[in-house]
């Protein structure tokens, strides 16, 4: 029964491509590269307005991101809501907007951020940040040194406040200052790859997990 069926169609197509004004079919060769065409302005779209990947290139989110998470970032997510507070953003440098940075929000527009002997204040009020961490036991004293005591200062609207949640090595706003939300590319999300290249092996262990 198929058989039949298959000629009946391959006749039926001989004898509707010898018609007058009738158009051949597509080429093999012009679907497929129809389908790429259409597979790439996909992806274009997908990564300028949905979801966007990056790999982690240092520590200064250690333990939440390790060296070689690679990470998706969903780029729409603020166009329905505001930024929070623990958010981790990917953003652009803005002393090199060429380059991308990854922190965590920890001041919001209007909100007075200081840090005191390593311990961040938001309004006053001791931040309780279980994911950040201190590998440096000393605390600086240094008064040319914002990296343990910093402000206060006050974000303007639009304007946040970002560290990394490696306090002691973290290049963040107590070094060049507030970011500018227009400057966000989006939201990490999750984890879908991780490679820990000093034991050359996969962190099987990393992947799949949400970026919180």
């Amino acid at each position: 029964m198929t058989r039949p069926m298959m000629n009946e169609t391959m006749k039926e197509s001989q004898e509707r491509a010898s018609r007058p004004g009738s158009k051949p079919d597509k080429s093999v060769l012009r679907q497929y590269a129809e389908a790429i065409v259409i597979a790439i302005l996909l992806a274009l779209v997908v990564r300028t307005f949905v979801v966007q990947a990056f790999k982690i290139p240092s520590g200064s989110m250690l333990q939440t991101l390790q060296v070689g998470d690679h990470i998706l970032v969903n780029k729409f997510v603020y166009w329905f809501t505001n930024p929070q507070q623990g958010d981790i953003i990917v953003f652009k440098y803005p002393q090199d907007e060429g380059r991308d940075f990854i922190k965590r929000i920890v001041g919001l527009p209007g909100e007075k951020v200081e840090v005191r002997a390593k311990q961040v204040y938001i309004n006053d009020t001791p931040l309780t940040e279980p994911y950040a961490i201190h590998l440096d036991p000393v605390t600086l004293e240094n008064p040319g040194s914002s990296r343990d005591d910093f402000g206060p200062v006050i974000a303007a609207p639009g304007q946040l406040f970002m560290m990394g949640d490696n306090r002691d090595y973290s290049m963040d706003s107590r070094f060049w200052g507030f970011l500018d939300m227009k400057k966000i590319r989006g939201k990490a999300f999750i984890i879908y790859w991780s490679w820990d290249s000093e034991r050359f092996r996969p962190r099987w262990e990393r992947i799949g997990m949400l970026v919180r």
